[in-house]
């Protein structure tokens, strides 16, 4: 060990400790200190060899240690004036989250003496510990106030610590300081711009980077932002372009936000191809996070048998490898199939979690398992030690309405250890619905309406309620109180993936290029539905009302104009299909000879031969 540390190389004994450090070895670089302090050398001054002695105290989550180091640090005269010494000792209080102790030590220098680093180090501690972070802003403040000069990494430890209103003033501090031409900067801006929803100023930033400054990381950063403001169209088109960019490819980050926007648009061709080029690098091969986004693609488009064949081939299944698949089975009404492979992650050990629980739930609820949804939520608490929180209530709450126990539903948002939120009223205003019951709808609507003013959804949910009872006066306020509010209905879209493009319907929509043939198309599936002799009973036509052009009707007659026998239709449609529309696909199916694949906001209906897989239960 002498060797190591000795006379032929302080330098290199120097460098050895930081290596260490950077492969995690901390207890290494402990001992290989004290040695140095037991064995001192004049070419290895403590200086140099202590900053890495603090860090990897902090790794290790040692306070003690931390401290007794600070103490030698005083005692050495390193402390408040080494630079390097301050600064790496701030950063560990504060990955310790001891913040009054950090703040201390710089408190103790004065702002002119007082290095850059420093304040970056308890800014970068703040920013960490809470956010928004006022004491970060405050110490910036101070910066400025003192004539402390600030660089890029002050920008980059204040922006995820700022709050919406701080990050224009930022931008122009930054900008006016040459720092936005710093790639991470202009990075980190456009994600603090998209977290805030500011989608515009965001691809203003990204489009004016200069290519040679756009990395992986820039581009990375815009796909999150369409992708976490719910822009999935705009994801596709910039992996489109990005795909035509010489100077970058796309890694495990990009291709899961691609797969995150075709799983949500159905766009199973796209999703393919990425899927092909996952498995053309071999550096992919392990990947588990794409393997379970590959697993959420397939579900959500309809494959179940594809994304149960990527479960199997995961060697090291992970719990989002569980929820992915059982939640698939669940939102295409398999939940026995659901359970079953919940019953087999457990068998091999693997805990679950709040949200694995929550596809179980809803895997029940689908299907109205009631007492089996009843017995797994009981087990969160008494076997898996798992607190249920507004999620598993709001399940639950669906779970008994659904099955038109609304009694037990609105006695158990009634016990909740928790106030209920909207999505729990809600789930009970939609079970009123099913089962007719207004006047639970309307103590259901008076909570929801409060707890989200402006969900639409919600009004138009309350008015078809009170339209089914014959209502009108109460169809009436609802629609006066929304005109007031200037709340519009959210319009119903549909999609079909036809040969790699991802085509949009709207309601009454005559935009798309065969619009001419797709009403036709229409035309004649109403005629041929109206003679079909077989269809008799509650599901005759003339008992189904087939006035209205949905956007899932166009979509499905878009889908016959344009495959072969055979093949399924599938259809992502963002709202709940109506009773209308799902009563026209299942005599469609049966006159035509088809399967339709549709996912609707609740769930997947498989129709065909007349039937629609959901049992008219969704």
């Amino acid at each position: 060990m002498r060797s190591a540390l000795g006379s032929n190389g302080g330098h290199l004994s120097t460098v050895r400790l930081r290596d260490l450090a950077a492969a995690g070895r901390h207890h290494d670089v402990l001992s290989l200190f004290r040695q140095a302090l037991r064995h001192p050398d004049p070419l290895l001054p403590i200086d140099s060899v202590l900053p890495s002695a603090l860090l990897s105290a902090a790794a290790l989550s040692l306070p003690p240690v931390a401290a007794q180091l600070h103490s030698l640090g005083l005692k050495s005269g390193l402390l408040p004036a080494d630079a390097y010494v301050l600064t790496a000792l701030i950063t560990v209080y504060s990955r310790l989250r001891l913040l009054p102790l950090a703040c201390r030590l710089l408190d103790d220098v004065p702002s002119a003496t007082a290095p850059t680093s420093a304040f970056n180090a308890l800014i970068s501690g703040h920013a960490l510990a809470f956010f928004p972070s006022p004491a970060a802003i405050s110490l910036f403040c101070r910066m400025r106030r003192d004539d402390v000069p600030f660089d890029d990494v002050t920008i980059l430890a204040l922006l995820p610590a700022a709050p919406l209103v701080a990050i224009p003033s930022l931008h122009g501090i930054a900008f006016r300081a040459s720092l936005v031409d710093v790639p991470s900067v202009s990075n980190c801006l456009i994600s603090c711009y998209s977290r805030f929803g500011a989608v515009d100023i965001a691809r203003q930033l990204f489009d004016e980077m200069p290519d040679s400054r756009k990395d992986l990381v820039s581009w990375n950063a815009m796909i999150s932002c369409y992708a976490q403001n719910g822009l999935a169209h705009q994801v596709l088109e910039l992996y489109d372009t990005m795909e035509h960019s010489p100077s970058v490819e796309p890694d495990a980050v990009t291709l899961i936000g691609v797969l995150s926007s075709c799983a949500y648009l159905g766009a199973h061709s796209i999703g393919k191809e990425v899927e092909d080029y996952i498995n053309q690098k071999a550096s992919f091969d392990s990947n588990t996070y794409l393997k379970n986004a590959l697993i959420n693609l397939h579900a959500k488009c309809g494959d179940l048998d594809r994304a149960r064949k990527i479960f199997d081939q995961i060697p090291q299944r992970t719990i989002v490898s569980w929820t992915a698949m059982i939640a698939g089975y669940g939102m295409h009404g398999q939940g026995e199939e659901a359970l079953r492979l919940f019953d087999m992650m457990i068998a091999e050990g693997v805990k679950p979690d709040g949200i694995a629980m929550v596809s179980v739930l809803s895997a029940c609820s689908h299907v109205g398992m009631v007492d089996k949804g009843m017995k797994y939520f009981s087990s969160m608490k008494t076997i898996f030690c798992l607190v249920p929180n507004r999620e598993h209530y709001a399940c639950m709450v669906d779970l008994l309405g659904r099955a038109g126990r609304l009694k037990e539903a609105g006695d158990l948002i009634m016990s909740m250890p928790m106030d209920p939120d909207a999505p729990i009223w809600g789930a009970l205003l939609g079970a009123c619905k099913i089962h007719k019951n207004v006047e639970l709808a309307e103590l259901a609507f008076e909570h929801v309406s409060k707890l989200e003013p402006t969900n639409v959804g919600y009004y138009v949910l309350m008015s078809n309620i009170y339209s089914d009872a014959g209502r009108l006066d109460g169809v009436a306020r609802i629609r006066a109180i929304m005109r007031e509010r200037r709340l519009k209905k959210d319009p119903g879209c549909s999609y079909v993936d036809y040969k790699g493009k991802v085509h949009l319907f709207l309601a009454d929509d005559h935009s798309h290029p065969q619009a001419k043939k797709i009403y036709e198309m229409i035309a004649r599936l109403e005629a041929l539905v109206k003679n079909d002799s077989n269809i008799t009973g509650n599901t005759r036509a003339e008992n189904v009302p087939l006035t209205g052009f949905h956007s899932e009707k166009l979509a499905i007659a878009f889908g016959l104009l344009n495959t072969e026998a055979g093949v399924d239709i599938v259809v992502i449609k963002n709202l709940r299909v109506c009773e209308d529309c799902h009563q026209f696909m299942k005599m469609v199916s049966r006159v035509v000879n088809r399967k339709f694949v549709v996912r609707d906001a609740s769930r997947f209906h498989h129709f065909e031969g007349g039937t629609c897989s959901c049992k008219d239960y969704w």
